[in-house]
């Protein structure tokens, strides 16, 4: 792992696609800044019009007397929490997004390793030892970001991480990607969605019996209590566990897939969009047809949330695509774009190894201070924000990236 500037090389076909940066640094948006900022709002409008909230779905409860943009900032906010079990909120899409996001890049990130490959032995060594290094990297950052460095003991050290759960997917789908053809990744891909269902349905867990898809009953979490070491994050199972990382590989997948046609050369990018948006779609459907039988649910990371959340991941996919790419509209991106280009930089920071929050107080507390009580959240948040991006922005310009 090293910070590095990063050297422009002569443009080539395929060209790096922006609207991939840009779409990362959307998603990652909502987790270091965003979801702050909206809940402050949302917070403000229950506080002025006397809302209640579901404690258990935390989801606020609108009326008639709510203006437009007042109905916005809540709905937005609802979005902005995981679903309690079986559903799907936005909340829920940023993770397989970003997987997703990993995947697309993949052919891009390869495409010197097979056009060389044959000529130099040397190579494969290389990839597979960079592929090695980033996994055990992103591991082991996920330690940190949970704790590992407070020493608070091996029992109350949670080992599994956001972060590891991209290390293992991203791992194993570029392995698949790096020796398999495109119709052998697609029956690992059926494989794989296929496998996890039976064996989450037909295989019994103790003291419940096969095919129990509760938070203690189902065979990932059974797995997690018994192979996963530490502490777990929600006492009876993790929703990064062992088992449930195991799908998370399609999601990579659809992301290879999608990256793969999107660097092909045998359509228009107008057909391009079409054809993703149609790709999309029928992952939704099929997602959401499957779920009769096995329900979407982010935390088991069921078959039925590869395909439905990677349906939404594909359309988000391309509603960016076309904007930034096909119409080169690109002024409104430039923001993601700082984010997006130091991802994981920025998640390690948010999450634990600068307090932004503090840093807002300090320089803008005072402003803050200044505005109606049920508003300074959502003030701070997006200062925040800004002391982010502004950061990022230097970085940015500098040319300055976390390599990984």
């Amino acid at each position: 792992m090293k910070l590095t500037a990063r050297v422009d090389l002569p443009v080539s076909k395929p060209k790096r696609l922006i609207s991939l940066d840009a779409l990362r640094g959307f998603d990652m948006f909502w987790i270091i800044s965003g979801e702050g900022i909206f809940h402050g709002l949302a917070n403000a409008v229950k506080q002025k019009h006397g809302l209640a909230q579901n404690h258990q779905d935390w989801q606020i409860i609108g009326t008639e007397n709510l203006s437009l943009l007042e109905r916005m900032m809540v709905g937005i906010s609802n979005q902005l929490h995981h679903s309690p079990w079986n559903g799907f909120t936005f909340y829920d899409l940023i993770f397989p997004l970003f997987i997703f996001i990993s995947g697309v890049s993949m052919p891009y990130s390869y495409q010197k390793y097979f056009e060389n490959r044959a000529n130099d032995k040397s190579l494969s060594n290389q990839v597979y030892y960079s592929l090695i290094k980033r996994t055990l990297i992103l591991i082991v950052l996920g330690f940190i970001v949970n704790g590992l460095l407070q020493w608070n003991g091996f029992e109350n050290t949670r080992f599994a991480s956001v972060l590891g759960r991209i290390a293992f997917s991203t791992f194993f789908a570029a392995l698949i990607y790096l020796n398999f053809s495109l119709p052998k990744q697609i029956i690992w891909f059926l494989a794989i969605l296929f496998g996890y269902y039976f064996i989450m349905m037909y295989v019994p867990v103790p003291h419940f019996g096969a095919g129990v898809l509760t938070p203690e009953g189902n065979l990932s979490a059974y797995i997690d209590r018994l192979l996963l070491p530490g502490k777990l994050h929600r006492i009876v199972y993790d929703p990064e566990g062992i088992l449930s990382t195991i799908p998370a590989i399609c999601s990579a997948m659809i992301g290879i897939f999608t990256g793969t046609f999107i660097k092909s050369e045998s359509s228009s990018p107008n057909q391009k969009v079409l054809k993703l948006f149609l790709a999309g779609l029928a992952c939704i459907a099929l997602g959401l047809l499957w779920s009769i039988i096995f329900p979407i649910n982010k935390t088991m990371w069921t078959s039925t949330f590869v395909l439905f959340a990677g349906g939404c991941s594909i359309l988000l996919f391309t509603l960016f695509y076309y904007v930034i790419d096909v119409q080169s509209i690109k002024k409104w991106c430039v923001p993601f774009l700082w984010i997006g280009s130091n991802s994981i930089l920025i998640y390690v920071c948010a999450h634990g190894l600068i307090n932004f929050e503090s840093t807002a107080v300090f320089i803008f507390g005072g402003l803050v201070q200044k505005i109606p009580a049920i508003w300074q959240s959502a003030l701070l948040w997006t200062a925040i924000l800004g002391i982010q991006l502004f950061i990022l922005k230097f970085l940015y310009d500098k040319k300055w990236f976390l390599k990984i």
